[in-house]
């Protein structure tokens, strides 16, 4: 398909964060190539109207990810190969400082308590951008709005307690998802989620936090969304989001070799599922988890 050169990178950051929710939700949903994907269905789901949407999929279609067709809209062209955001995809701003944001605060650059004007001169970031990051991580939990125009961050994981109680919790709900009744490993999901260990393996030295973290977090919620059940994968991802500031933190001291042990782990579990021994990668996921809470705890 002959790409559209003349066409610009999104202009606005609303619709560069809408490029990379549509890369995300290709990439995770790995739909048939020819499948439509119609731009109101896109635009409710995200939550946004659909010029900002159509405009963003022109911009995918210039990039091959998408083709139009005459009567029928937009069509599925190519999927993303997997190991993190593709390198002809715009980064979002709000993506950009929300990660900054908590890498900071979790290595104390920031304080627990920040004011908005601070945050915009710290950041150079504009009002509009700064508020859609607030609004990301008051949604997340992260943070919550002081009386006048300050923020506090919320310590989601702040004791040795709550983090132990938080694997205790990881090993009940993980264990569990790998006995479902409806566990479907399906080959498709299961190739991405492999496919990106494989990427930091062939490079640990040059892996970033974020990436580690993403990587991580979607092996998780992966198993736990194979499971069939909607409960499983909800309460995962929200201990992702209360790992998230902590592991940017421990990242910088994490040994690459701790980093290749745990992908290794994460593909022995893989090697379980797709050989269709569910009782064998529970049991891999309890050692997994185990040893993961054991690792921290020698740190201290």
């Amino acid at each position: 398909m002959k790409q559209d050169q003349t066409l610009e990178p999104p202009r606005s950051d609303l619709q560069a964060e809408i490029v990379g929710r549509l890369i995300a939700m290709l990439e995770h949903d790995r739909p048939a190539l020819g499948s439509r994907l119609p731009e109101q269905s896109v635009a409710k789901q995200l939550g946004v109207s659909r010029s900002p949407v159509r405009l963003a999929m022109k911009f995918l279609e210039a990039q091959g990810y998408l083709a139009s067709e005459h009567g029928r809209g937009f069509i599925v062209a190519r999927l993303p190969e997997g190991g993190g955001p593709p390198a002809d995809i715009p980064e979002s701003r709000v993506a950009t400082l929300h990660d900054r944001l908590l890498r900071d605060r979790a290595t104390g650059i920031l304080g627990s308590e920040v004011a908005e004007a601070e945050l915009a001169e710290r950041y150079a970031a504009s009002r509009a951008t700064l508020a859609r990051v607030l609004a990301r991580l008051t949604g997340e939990g992260l943070i919550e709005r002081q009386r006048g125009h300050g923020w506090r961050f919320i310590e989601v994981l702040g004791s040795d307690e709550a983090y132990e109680d938080s694997y205790e919790f990881r090993i009940a709900i993980e264990c569990a998802a790998l006995r479902a009744r409806r566990f479907n490993a399906d080959p498709a999901k299961l190739a991405v989620i492999r496919q990106r260990h494989e990427a930091i393996l062939a490079a640990p030295a040059e892996v970033l936090s974020g990436q580690w973290f993403d990587t991580n977090a979607a092996f998780h919620e992966g198993i736990a969304e194979l499971s069939g059940n909607r409960f499983y994968l909800q309460a995962i991802r929200h201990q992702n989001t209360l790992r998230r500031m902590l592991e940017y933190a421990e990242f910088s001291a994490m040994p690459r070799d701790r980093v290749e042990q745990s992908c290794r782990e994460h593909l022995a579990i893989l090697d379980a599922i797709e050989s269709g021994d569910r009782a064998w990668a529970e049991a891999l996921m309890r050692r997994h988890l185990s040893q993961a809470l054991d690792y921290t705890n020698l740190e201290e």
